[in-house]
């Protein structure tokens, strides 16, 4: 299929169109990338395809909004380039990728930027849009951001509060960035562990001998992802921002987004597939590949019921969204922290599994229905990313992203199928009910029956627009209510006390007003001792020397007892 396929005109006709908010039987159907008609009876002009969704879903296509395609990170190469990383997305019922673009500290935002956009060009087949994560600060990088929005489609940006030394904000770091998203109207990314105590634990653990995975699980509890989250709501609260918690992996962390919820706060949260489903026992695994496959940060926890909790969550909108945190290495790349599990790549793959693993343990196990599926996986992404009702929803003007899903269909997860990258599969000889039949993107057929049609380089960048109503809309209503005055009153025109000689340097003061600056001040002894200038002394004569002394007696039975311990 070529690039310029998008006029292909296309009927899904028979089947059942999904979307968040309800479902009804109607056919579909798609001219120039565009949903034209959606209904029974279309009256459709000759020579399209037809493509029969009898007893099928018509989904919009999946958005996945952070994968980590064609760069390195902790001196590993991710092992899928942007042509086998959206393949993959593609042959999953993904249409859309996000990926996030970190620029080495204190290196420019828009190099990284360029850098990233002359390779996803090239090789992408999807649509693609770009995050960009913010790993230093300074006037610079605020002026880069504001260029980054008004120039180049980007409209959000990615901070940490983890990964000491490589990309961790300070809290007034932080605060900064937020508020220079909220002024230009961005998206607020926030990975949240509380970074100094991570490489305290870290350091603690390695101490006592422990260099193996399970380092990852014991030197950042889930307690420091709690605190983190709270602080990082609190910072965003005082700076007025909308704030999107990243890789949210604990019940403890997950309650206190819904708290912050409850509170009225503007709190978005996406967790990630593999925390979604698996737990942390996986670190204790005999095997060191095997336990080192499933280093990803935050780590995956302990606790067996937190997989079965953040999916339940995912079904009732405190956690919006669910990625695939896409970041595949190889068991050699791994073997790099084989005697030091700080310097395991962090990052697992996912892109391709997404959507089949969601279907299975969120809607076949019960934790949500077919529409809350369409939402973490799509529409809620498009809402927050500003890019609904363009993408997410099956409606007429929308992009003729689409996907024909069989939710009977099962398909056994497997390393010897997968397309995307890496060696190890998490979620190896999984049955998943829910299979994409049919992949559309912006009208092209682009996967049929397990088979793959598009050109490498054939997919386009989205711009993204600023101020997504979804996040901005109660913020901008909020700040209009609540602006902060202060109380019209008389001006005092009493006397003011002086400040003594004294005390100015003790205050920080300068010299009083019409006052020649002289040298500074002899210390002058006031009513309270300065014990430093004390003439106290032990030697010599005392006040008491007069006071006969009495001769020491010795005490043979004490008040209490006599003691017979070691002293």
């Amino acid at each position: 299929m070529t690039a310029n396929a998008g006029s292909t005109r296309v009927l899904i006709k028979g089947g059942k169109v999904v979307n968040d908010d309800f479902t009804q039987e109607a056919d579909v159907y798609i001219e120039n990338g565009i949903i034209q008609q959606v209904g029974k009876e279309l009256m459709i002009p000759g020579g399209a395809k037809v493509i029969d969704a009898s007893g099928k879903l018509v989904l919009p296509g999946g958005i996945d909004t952070c994968v980590h395609l064609q760069q390195s990170f902790m001196n590993a190469t991710i092992q899928d380039d942007f042509y086998s990383g959206t393949k993959a997305a593609l042959m999953g019922g993904t249409t859309m990728v996000v990926s996030l673009v970190l620029p080495e500290q204190h290196c420019s935002l828009l190099d990284a930027y360029e850098k990233c956009r002359s390779l996803a060009d090239a090789k992408c087949c999807s649509d693609y849009a770009l995050h960009v994560g913010v790993t230093w600060w300074g006037p610079k990088v605020r002026n880069e951001m504001e260029t980054l929005v008004r120039e180049h489609g980007v409209n959000s940006f990615q901070m940490f509060m983890a990964y000491k030394d490589m990309m961790m904000l300070k809290d007034s770091e932080l605060y900064q960035t937020l508020q220079t998203c909220k002024d230009i109207g961005a998206i607020a990314r926030v990975h949240a562990e509380n970074g100094g105590l991570v490489a305290e634990g870290a350091r603690e653990a390695l101490d006592l001998g422990i260099s193996g995975p399970e380092g990852i699980e014991i030197s950042r509890p889930e307690e420091l992802e709690s605190e983190a989250t709270h602080r990082a709501i609190t910072i965003a609260n005082r700076a007025h921002c909308p704030i999107y918690l990243v890789n949210v992996s604990s019940m403890s962390a997950v309650d206190m987004i819904s708290a912050a919820k409850m509170q009225g706060k503007v709190v978005h949260a996406e967790t990630t597939v593999a925390h979604a489903v698996l737990n942390g026992m996986q670190y204790y695994h005999q095997d060191w590949a095997h336990a080192a496959a499933h280093v990803i940060a935050p780590p995956l926890r302990l606790d067996p019921n937190t997989p079965n909790y953040l999916m339940g969550l995912l079904g009732n909108d405190t956690l919006s969204v669910v990625a695939s945190e896409h970041r595949p290495f190889s068991t050699k790349q791994r073997a790099l922290g084989k005697e030091d599990f700080t310097k395991i790549p962090h990052g697992v793959a996912g892109v391709q599994d997404r959507m089949s693993v969601i279907w299975e343990r969120g809607v076949v196990a019960g934790k949500m229905d077919e529409n809350r599926f369409v939402a973490v996986t799509s529409s809620n992404a498009a809402k927050i990313y500003n890019l609904y009702p363009r993408k997410g929803r099956i409606i007429p003007g929308a992009d003729a992203d689409v996907v024909v899903w069989d939710p009977d269909a099962t398909r056994t997860i497997s390393l010897s199928t997968q397309v995307q990258g890496g060696d190890f599969n998490l979620y190896e000889g999984m049955r998943c009910h829910g299979v994409p039949l049919v992949t559309i993107s912006r009208g092209r057929l682009v996967c049929e029956n397990g088979a793959f049609m598009c050109a490498e380089g054939s997919g386009k960048f989205y711009p993204l627009r600023t101020f997504p109503d979804y996040l901005y809309k109660k913020m901008v209503q909020r700040e209009k209510s609540q602006i902060l005055k202060g109380v019209e009153r008389d001006p005092y025109s009493g006397d003011v006390a002086k400040v003594a000689n004294s005390m100015k340097k003790e205050l920080g003061l300068g010299p009083i007003d019409g006052e020649t600056p002289t040298k500074p001040p002899v210390r002058m002894h006031t009513g309270v001792r300065d014990l430093h200038e004390s003439s106290f002394s032990l030697s010599g004569s005392q006040v008491d020397d007069h006071i006969p002394k009495r001769s020491s007696a010795r005490i043979l039975a004490p008040p209490g007892g006599r003691s017979s311990g070691i002293w």
